[in-house]
Order: structure tokens, then sequence, then C-alpha cells
């Protein structure tokens, strides 16, 4: 079988628009599980499942059991990477879809601490880190998936489309919350809560419906005519490729930490600090949601243009720099610029460095262990980013006395070193062959290039 990626005549090149579009619409349904979560983390499980604390106290309790998802996520990755380059990336999107979608539904029917007590956060945290698994599970499979079947050149833009998904889940799970928050509180609180959880069904048939279109990926048919596959392939990405594992998690730590605090972290902050109604921030956060699907496809293209780590590179320089304003904003408290502060955090900064990610960190790895090796290394960064973020953010908040200040710092801080961390990648060499390619001194350019 001839399997190629350029603009040869394979009929397999003609699957990487069908692999795109159904890895984004795919992966939207999964965030959108995932996200509906950490927004009513935020605004509804510290009452129903931890009434007895006090308000911060109970707020920092449900992001407790919102990190939980992150803690399963390397799991997650680890498991259905080793699947993925053993089996295939197809049969573990399926496979993830399901575990996401089932404990999203099975929360909407959970009981709350009045009827059942703390057995009621138990089966939350239970059902969180089951999703959290399949989440861990899901992002490298979507990734390779539209990276793997796309032709050379254009695979920072298809790439960049599961990652688009984000702002679709985020806007759905977002618009969700939002249309409940607007029924009375009595209403919200005992049933209303429930349906954006349960609504989660639907979802889950057409993106199952979807997914099961889509032919496996050309890389890894090449990898089983060639008889590649490893025994473990996490083993040989921790004994082979230790520096791409290490400097992927660094790297890709402060841009999760970044969106989470964006998204999650300021609807308790503003709503609980601030004083901010919460329909004027789930308003914004839809808004910066819907700029995501825009900006990440254009920062896809432009990074196959410029080179992914250099895009990547400006989104993390953008981020140390935007940290200051975006909490000036916010303490502002005037509707147009908090409104601009979180449009600009999740739809402009977070995109930049996000949209990159796909193929520079996929190129990180050789095809019979990509799938562990993103995987595991993303999902690491998750726990160290995502999950941990907000959890930090609110104690940084109490120890400075309700001043953002600490937490400018560490975001900061956070995106310097994973500067740093970016520089340990190679070079984006395929964009600098492309410029070379009609220079008479191309190939002594190009030797250069790679020694």
């Amino acid at each position: 079988m001839q399997i190629l990626h350029g603009n040869g005549s394979s009929p397999r090149q003609s699957s990487h628009r069908l692999a795109g579009i159904s890895s984004m619409v795919g992966t939207t349904i999964e965030w959108y599980d995932f996200f509906i979560y950490g927004a009513a983390a935020a605004l509804i499980f510290n009452k129903l499942f931890f009434p007895n604390l006090d308000p911060l106290t109970g707020v920092l309790a449900a992001f407790a059991t919102y990190a939980v998802g992150f803690i399963g996520r390397p799991l997650g990755g680890l498991v259905f990477g080793h699947f993925g380059d053993k089996i295939g990336r197809k049969s573990m999107l399926l496979l993830t879809l399901m575990l996401m979608g089932i404990p999203t539904v099975l929360i909407g029917l959970l009981p709350t601490y009045e009827s059942i007590g703390y057995w009621a956060a138990i089966g939350l945290v239970m059902l969180r880190f089951i999703q959290g698994m399949a989440m861990g599970g899901e992002w490298g499979g979507a990734v390779l998936m539209a990276v793997e079947h796309a032709p050379e050149g254009k695979k920072g833009f298809w790439g960049s489309l599961p990652q688009a998904s984000t702002g679709g889940g985020l806007m759905l799970a977002s618009i969700a919350l939002g249309l409940v928050s607007l029924l009375p509180e009595q209403a919200l609180f005992s049933w209303g809560w429930r349906i954006p959880f349960l609504a989660s069904i639907i979802l889950l048939a057409v993106g199952w419906y979807i997914r099961v279109k889509v032919p496996e990926s050309p890389d890894f048919e090449k990898v089983k005519q060639q008889a590649k596959a490893v025994k473990v392939p996490a083993l040989q990405v921790f004994r082979q490729h230790p520096k791409q594992l290490i400097s992927i998690i660094v790297a890709r730590a402060a841009e999760n930490a970044w969106f989470y605090i964006a998204s999650t972290f300021t609807l308790a902050y503003t709503t609980t600090q601030l004083g901010i109604a919460r329909q004027q921030i789930l308003f914004a956060t839809i808004c910066g949601a819907a700029v995501i699907m825009v900006m990440t496809p254009l920062c896809g293209h432009l990074s196959d243009k410029v080179g992914q780590r250099n895009m990547f590179m400006f989104g993390l320089c953008v981020l140390a720099l935007y940290c200051y304003p975006f909490f000036g904003m916010l303490n502002s408290k005037d509707p147009v610029l908090v409104w601009t502060a979180i449009v600009l955090a999740i739809g402009v900064v977070f995109p930049i460095m996000y949209a990159p990610q796909a193929q520079l960190f996929a190129r990180q790895f050789p095809a019979h262990i990509r799938y562990s090796g993103i995987s595991i290394s993303v999902q690491l960064a998750g726990v160290i980013g995502g999950g941990l973020a907000p959890l930090i953010a609110t104690k940084l908040l109490s120890i400075g006395g309700g001043k953002p200040d600490l937490i400018m710092l560490y975001i900061a801080s956070m995106a310097v070193v994973a500067i740093i961390a970016t520089l340990f990648m190679p070079r984006d060499y395929h964009q600098q062959e492309l410029r070379i390619g009609n220079n008479p001194q191309g190939v002594k350019l190009k030797a250069r290039m790679t020694k």
C-alpha cells in the first residue's frame, strides 16, 4: 500500500479533511464534558457537595475534585497511548469518547450531599477520575489522526483543528450553564444544574457517528507494515526520549495553567471576590471561546509559514506580558474592560500557544511510539499546569489578602521557564527547507542545518 503525505495521488490523501474535521467535532464533545464540570465546580458544586464549608474553602474543595480529573489524565495517556501505538489510533478515540460521555451523564444523576452525605463527593471524585483518564487518552489520538493524515506543509493547520475544539467545548459548556443559571436559584440548585450533564448523551451519539467513519492513520498503518511496533512504547519513551518528554512537560505547563486560570479560576474569582454577576463572566467566556475557534486555525496556518516552535514561543512571550493588564482590567470591575480581558485571555493569548502544539509535539517522537510520547508528556503537563493552577491561584489569592499579585508572578514565571524549555526542541527545519528550496546554495545550507 502506498502512503503519501505530499502532493502525490494516493487515495489516502483525500482523507485528511475527514480526519481533521471529525477530530475537531469529536474532541469538541469531549471538551464539553470536561469543561461543564469545571464551570459547575466554580459556581455550583461547592454548595451542593461541600455545604458545611465557608465560601472560599468550599470553592477550594470543589476545585480539588476538579483537579482529580487532571490526575487521571497521565494514567489515561499511559494506557490509551500504549494501545494507540499497538492497536491503532481510531479504536482508542472511540473508546475514550464513551469513557468521557457516560461518566458525564452519571454526574447528572448523582445524589448530592443533602441526600447521601459525603458519599456524594466520593462519587463525584470517582466519575471525575474516569473522565480524566478518557481525556488523557483522547487528545493524543485526535491530534495524531489530524496530523498524520495531513499533507506536508499543512500539518500545522490541520493539526490545529482538534485544538480549536477547545473553544467549541468551552462555548457549549458555558452556554449550557449560562442558560440554566437563568433559572431561579432554588430550581438551579435542585435540578437545573443536572441538565447540561444529561444532555451529553445526545452529543455522545453524534460524536460516535462521526468518528466511526474516519479511516485509520496512515502513519500507524505504515508502522504495522514495517513491523516497527514495540512491546511497551512508554518504556522506550522514558529510556530513549527523556529530553523530549521533559521539554514538552515544562513548555506546555505554562499554557495549560493560563487557560484554566483564565477560564475556570477567573469565574470563581470575579463572582466571589469581585462580586461580578456570573452571567456577565459566562458571556465573556462564551465570546472568548468563539474567538478560539477562529484564532486557532489561523495560528495553525501561520505556524506552517513561520514554524511551530517560533509560533509557540511567541505565544509564551505574549502570555508573560499580558498577566498584569489581565488582572488590572478584571479588578476595574468595568463591564467592558472585564469582557475585553477575558476575551483576549481565552480567545487570543491562548490560541497562539495552543494551535502549533499538535505538530510541534508530534514531531518530537517517531511514529511507533508517538501516541504514547505525546500523551504522557502532555498529560503530565496538564497535572502540573491545568490541574493545580486553580488550586494554586486560589491559595495565592488567600496569601495575598485577596490581591492577585502573586498569581501574576506565578504565571509570568511559568511562561519564562516554558520559553527556556522550548529552546531545547528542534528548530523548525521544515520551514527553513521550504524557504531555501530555490536557493542554489540550498544543499549546503541544509547540510549545515542538520548537523
